[in-house]
């Protein structure tokens, strides 16, 4: 089987790589599967105490769906696709050990939303989030709903219908990158807040990450109800795939 994420151990610390650089890491099953595996694994290690995300090369954290997979959804397998989502996010959200994302590269779409449920994010200059789902279109639930939380209405409007990135400077700016470095000190700077972190009382870590999960659980189990029900009627329209095939499409001619 390919590894599709990749695990390396520090103790007291680990890191998690998306590994599809030829895609810009963008996301898959195999790959969404995988890291579920990867985080309930490194939950149970007793000797790791934080973790670190982070994307394989220099170009991307992840860039998202990758749409060659998602081009041949429809209203019943885009909702088995939300199911995945659901499950990936539910790990991350009840994870008990921090978890840092070492933004190394873009992060957009469901990878943006991905760092915003990471506990810190350290990034350079060149990052760039965002949600560009409608660009595509992907109708957006659990983005809007994973930024409302975090930056409230207004902004999240604007994400959502612009489909715009963000410079670092302005995730900076709005507290969703909580510090720029050089990006050959990302990881590094990435993994010395992993070890501090590591070092707080593993029980008071637990129930602090345990009380924060449970604050917005209700509204996050609403939000996946409602994405169900969105994406099976965004995929069944045909819409979507069509604008997916038009962005392959051109992402191929310039290539050529």
């Amino acid at each position: 089987m390919e590894r599709y994420i990749l695990i390396d151990r520090q103790d007291p610390v680990a890191v998690i790589a998306l590994n599809r650089p030829e895609v810009l890491n963008a996301w898959h099953a195999p790959m969404r599967s995988q890291l579920v595996d990867a985080l309930l694994e490194l939950q149970s290690d007793e000797a790791v105490g934080a973790i670190v995300l982070t994307g394989a090369g220099d170009r991307a954290f992840c860039a998202g769906q990758d749409f060659n997979e998602a081009k041949t959804f429809d209203g019943d397998s885009g909702s088995e696709w939300i199911a995945e989502w659901e499950r990936l996010y539910a790990v991350i959200r009840s994870l008990p050990k921090p978890l840092i994302a070492a933004l190394n590269g873009v992060a957009a779409g469901s990878a943006f939303q991905v760092a915003l449920l990471c506990d810190f994010r350290i990034g350079h200059a060149g990052v760039r989030m965002g949600q560009p789902e409608i660009n595509s279109g992907i109708a957006s639930v659990t983005g809007p709903w994973i930024m409302w939380e975090t930056l409230g209405l207004a902004r999240t409007t604007d994400l959502t219908l612009s489909g715009r990135l963000m410079d670092a400077a302005e995730c900076h700016s709005i507290g969703i990158i909580n510090k720029i470095v050089s990006a050959e000190s990302v990881l590094d700077v990435s993994l010395s807040l992993a070890r501090e972190l590591a070092a707080k009382p593993p029980i008071a870590m637990r129930l602090d990450k345990q009380w924060l999960r449970e604050m917005t659980e209700a509204r996050f189990r609403e939000c996946l109800d409602a994405a169900v029900r969105i994406h099976r009627e965004a995929y069944a329209s045909g819409e979507t795939a069509q604008m997916m095939e038009k962005f392959l499409a051109e992402r191929a001619a310039k290539k050529t």
